[in-house]
């Protein structure tokens, strides 16, 4: 399957690990031109090391070092690339605390990195997608922001608003031949639950699928496939959905959470 992203140029935020990464590197190995965001100056450099292992020296992948949690970190990064056509906005902060510990300058952060930092990305890089009639924008949502977990509460309301944000920009970009699309992940294996689990995994002896499948049947028991996603599944939908092949979806709110959202839309 031809997905049409030949030389496109894609931003890929919070791109140095986990389902970043994985969408950056599925990305690249359709095509694309990618452009690998994060924090740090180590982890993005790692980043492009790595990628450059798995699809050749001549890969086309640069990175970008920018913390995105400001008006003046975002311009960074548009500064180095003033135009793409395809945004990926993955980059987020989450942690479970309960709703009566998290203090006012936490919610100011998560509403900074989980809803500015993309909508600032993307009200700069839509007029000129809209002006050559292509552009994808893709934010990365979570089930939590349908099912809202009560020890989640600063993260989930993020991306409840995310839905609506990325479901009004659709409409906004009406007939411009731009998508726009949320794609919701569910618990997803990620390095830093690989880390989480080795404590259990060591004591139980377990492997470290039976483990995470444990867990999810504890702490989210509507999971239908009863497991962690990887993050290559949550790509993989990603990667559609940037794709020519997905022109006609758009203002979706796209889910590969095993089927942990209770809904069946």
């Amino acid at each position: 399957m031809q997905l049409g992203i030949q030389n496109k140029v894609a931003v890929v935020t919070g791109a140095t690990q986990g389902i970043g990464y994985a969408i950056a590197s599925t990305l690249l190995a359709e095509g694309a031109t990618v452009v690998v965001n994060g924090r740090r100056s180590d982890q993005v450099d790692q980043a492009v090391a790595r990628l450059k292992a798995e699809h050749g020296d001549a890969a086309p992948v640069q990175g970008v070092v920018a913390d995105l949690a400001s008006a003046a970190g975002c311009n960074v990064l548009l500064a180095q690339v003033p135009a793409c056509d395809i945004l990926v906005n993955n980059a987020a902060v989450f942690e479970t605390a309960d709703f009566f510990e998290i203090a006012d300058d936490t919610w100011d952060t998560y509403w900074a990195v989980n809803i500015m930092a993309g909508m600032r990305l993307a009200r700069s890089y839509l007029p000129a997608m809209a002006g050559k009639a292509w552009g994808r924008v893709v934010f990365i949502g979570s089930e939590c922001g349908i099912s809202t977990p009560p020890d989640m509460l600063h993260y989930a309301t993020t991306k409840t608003a995310l839905l609506g944000l990325s479901r009004g920009m659709a409409k906004r970009m009406a007939g411009t031949g731009v998508t726009v699309n949320a794609v919701l992940p569910g618990p997803t294996l990620s390095e830093g639950v690989e880390a989480m689990l080795q404590d259990e995994i060591r004591r139980t002896g377990k492997s470290i699928e039976e483990q995470g499948a444990a867990l999810v049947k504890a702490m989210r028991p509507s999971s239908i496939t009863e497991r962690f996603q990887t993050a290559q599944e949550v790509a993989s939908l990603v990667a559609y959905t940037c794709s020519s092949l997905a022109s006609g979806t758009t203002g979706a709110a796209l889910r590969a959470d095993g089927g942990v959202a209770d809904t069946p839309f």
